[in-house]
């Protein structure tokens, strides 16, 4: 059997030999054999391609699904902070139709004491004083105290949630 050499120069060709390969032959022999391994090489890069898109979209997979529950968890969260909000807002009526009631109260009928006064009148200084203002209603969230998190600052494009995938 007859290889190739790096430059196409194989063994010597015995002096009783037949045939007489010719520079040409050699060159296209060469030629063949290069791209075969050309062929192998990008053969094996796209099997390596073909891994690497498999793993990224298992990838993309999981982490659609992560944002998915994310979605999910921030609409429930936000859905508990409206309830939360509107209970804190109904507590606060209350509290202040309370108050109303009892500063209407002449403080010298012996009903409250002067602890209680002192109570009362501190509650209503601090946290009800804008309340009591008349034709003026609390706020549900007092805006020194805020939320970070606002539900009103919270958005998000649910665009792609709607993207059909082939």
């Amino acid at each position: 059997q007859w290889g190739l050499g790096e430059l196409g120069a194989g063994p010597p060709i015995p002096a009783g030999c037949p045939f007489v390969l010719s520079p040409d032959y050699i060159q296209i022999a060469q030629c063949f054999e290069a791209t075969r391994q050309r062929c192998c090489r990008l053969e094996q890069d796209g099997r390596q391609a073909r891994e690497q898109l498999a793993r990224v979209e298992a990838e993309r997979a999981a982490l659609e699904v992560k944002l998915k529950h994310a979605r999910n968890q921030v609409e429930v969260e936000m859905k508990k902070r409206h309830r939360a909000e509107a209970e804190l807002e109904k507590q606060e009526r209350k509290l202040q139709l309370v108050l109303e009631s009892l500063m209407r109260e002449p403080w010298g009928s012996g009903v409250l004491s002067g602890e209680q006064c002192s109570v009362l009148s501190a509650l209503a200084g601090r946290r009800f004083g804008a309340a009591l203002v008349p034709g003026r209603r609390p706020s549900a969230v007092d805006e020194s105290c805020q939320s970070l998190l606002s539900h009103s600052d919270i958005s998000y494009d649910r665009t792609e949630d709607d993207v059909v995938r082939s």
